[in-house]
């Protein structure tokens, strides 16, 4: 996670609501009508199915209380408003108390193709969705669980199976190969980059190999990993995951598909 931020998140009533202003919902709405239209035919059906289901407006941001209700009728969960950046205990004990971390500010018009730090679009349009699918909200409720309990060492191998998975995830459909992650959904470029450009690897999701997988946040990704089918998060969930990181530790990373950060310039989309 980064380490600081130029974004101050906005601080919610006794109710739990935001004012949010013109120009934020104006942002809300650019980004809503952009990517609305580029997922149709790459994202998958669970991810349309929860967005139906949670009913975003493409006109204004939506208020967490709201989706709150939602969540919560279909799996569980609920949102919890957080500071722009919290430390990976805190993303933990969210997680494992099935509250998703949502940081309630909306990226600048200077930042509006791609920003390193989840912003509120980001997390409730990239995440929400799918959370109301109960493999996808079984696996990240695992997941936080595990993470909690987690030594230092391990939560970074974690870390990783998260990103090829919750964040960058491909998955197999009947229909053809789909994205379920957030953090390309949540991204025009990488949407269109993770399905049809012929530079990334795509390869079945073994959780060993993510485990051992590194990976930038600010470049497109040059590795994309598929699940055989959506509820295969359920069984993903089951597994001993530790016992996999274990095992990850001994084999060792491979090596990076990337040059160090210093000598490329970053940036995305």
């Amino acid at each position: 996670m980064a380490k600081s931020t130029g974004y101050k998140s906005r601080e919610s009533d006794a109710q739990g609501y935001i004012q949010w202003s013109d120009e934020e919902n104006q942002i809300w709405s650019e980004l809503y009508e952009r990517q609305a239209g580029l997922i149709q035919g790459r994202a998958c059906q669970q991810y349309h199915d929860g967005l139906e289901y949670i009913g975003l407006s493409a006109h204004e941001i939506p208020q967490l209380p709201d989706l709150n209700k939602r969540l919560q009728q279909a799996t569980g969960w609920k949102t919890a408003e957080v500071p722009a950046l919290i430390n990976f205990s805190e993303f933990f004990r969210l997680l494992a108390n099935k509250e998703f971390p949502v940081a309630t500010f909306i990226r600048t018009r200077e930042e509006f193709d791609y920003l390193q730090e989840p912003d509120i679009f980001h997390e409730v349009y990239g995440h929400c969705p799918l959370l109301t699918n109960p493999a996808f909200a079984h696996f990240t409720h695992t997941y936080g669980k595990l993470g909690l309990n987690a030594s230092k060492e391990d939560r970074v191998y974690l870390a990783r199976l998260y990103w090829f998975t919750v964040e960058f995830g491909l998955v197999n459909t009947q229909e053809g190969l789909r994205i379920y992650g957030g953090g390309i959904l949540s991204s025009p470029g990488e949407t269109v980059y993770s399905l049809e450009s012929d530079k990334p690897v795509r390869a079945p999701l073994d959780p060993v190999d993510a485990l051992r997988t590194p990976y930038r946040i600010d470049i497109m990704q040059p590795l994309y990993y598929i699940l055989p089918e959506f509820d295969d998060l359920f069984t993903l969930a089951e597994q001993d995951i530790m016992a996999l990181v274990e095992k990850a530790k001994t084999m060792g990373l491979f090596e990076p598909r990337f040059p160090p950060k210093d000598k490329q310039a970053s940036g995305q989309n």
